[in-house]
């Protein structure tokens, strides 16, 4: 017996379709990926090939210059230390206090939950001002303490909505009453059950909390005083701005301190966004998934 595959031809309209649709992705490939390879090329020339303009795509004159002088600098390594305590421990207090408010949030049998989620919302469009949150800042005595920039803001308003509207789509209610007739309390129902079928929303949140965190440094700026408190950026930032604000009369290396301050920005940016590049390929699937999963229910 014989059997014959019949294959559906695309039609020319089709094709065009397809072609052009490759085309676009091509294009927004390019205006994504160039600007990436341009800094982390840059980030390997010399001075001079950086402020002529000689850097297009591949490093020209290969320099490890701009990374020699962040690692002379001392500061840098107590700035990245700093950074990844507030990264872990500002993501962590993050997580858990989200989960704890997006879940309850989420069930029905709590009592004013749409009011409770309304004062929520209100935050989300206004704010006290960052006077007074300073003002609050201050009056609790977290100035010039590492607590500053982990509890006045380890809670944001769109990540609650984010989880909240996963929990309502994932976790039944039939699961809670048979947890309930089998006598488990709510904190056992939670950690037990809620969490092991929440990786990939707990994921999206450590991803969106440490990326927010790490690249965070306004906060350091205004409630941190003392220079071994400082993050990371906040330590490349002043090391920018020294570079720019330098006073030399020496023209020769007055010019020569322009060109390195041109060459440290691209490498401080290679440096701060290193652990963020680390990170994403691990969580990406959970990522994924739950932003879509996350995204059934309104």
């Amino acid at each position: 017996m014989n059997t014959m595959k019949t294959t559906i031809k695309d039609s020319v309209g089709d094709k065009l379709f397809l072609i052009s649709i490759y085309v676009i992705l091509s294009l927004l490939l390019v205006v994504v990926l160039y600007p990436l390879i341009y800094i982390f090329s840059s980030s390997f020339s010399s001075p001079s090939a950086v402020t002529s303009g000689r850097v297009w795509l591949w490093p020209v004159d290969f320099s490890l210059k701009g990374y020699a002088t962040l690692i002379e600098n001392p500061k840098i390594v107590t700035g990245y230390a700093n950074s990844l305590f507030y990264t872990a421990a500002g993501t962590i207090i993050s997580v858990a206090l989200t989960i704890m408010i997006a879940y309850p949030l989420s069930r029905k049998t709590l009592f004013g939950r749409n009011m409770l989620m309304m004062l929520i919302t209100f935050t989300l469009l206004f704010s006290g001002g960052l006077i007074p949150t300073y003002l609050v800042v201050k009056q609790m005595g977290l100035i010039d303490t590492r607590w500053a920039l982990l509890i006045p803001n380890a809670i944001w308003v769109w990540q609650v909505i984010i989880a909240r509207t996963f929990f309502q789509s994932s976790i039944p209610d039939e699961l809670i009453d048979s947890s309930e007739i089998d006598g488990c309390s709510d904190l056992r129902f939670m950690w037990s059950v809620v969490v092991p079928l929440s990786k990939p929303i707990i994921a999206v949140l450590f991803l969106m909390y440490a990326v927010g965190q790490w690249n965070s440094y306004f906060d350091a700026l205004i409630y941190l005083k003392t220079a071994n408190l400082f993050p990371l950026q906040l330590i490349l930032r002043s090391i920018i701005i020294l570079n720019n604000s330098s006073n030399a009369t020496d023209a020769l290396k007055q010019v020569e301190r322009q060109q390195l301050a041109e060459l440290l920005k691209y490498s401080l940016i290679v440096v701060a966004t290193l652990p963020v590049l680390i990170i994403y390929p691990f969580v990406q699937r959970y990522f994924v998934q739950g932003m879509l999963v996350g995204s059934v229910k309104g």
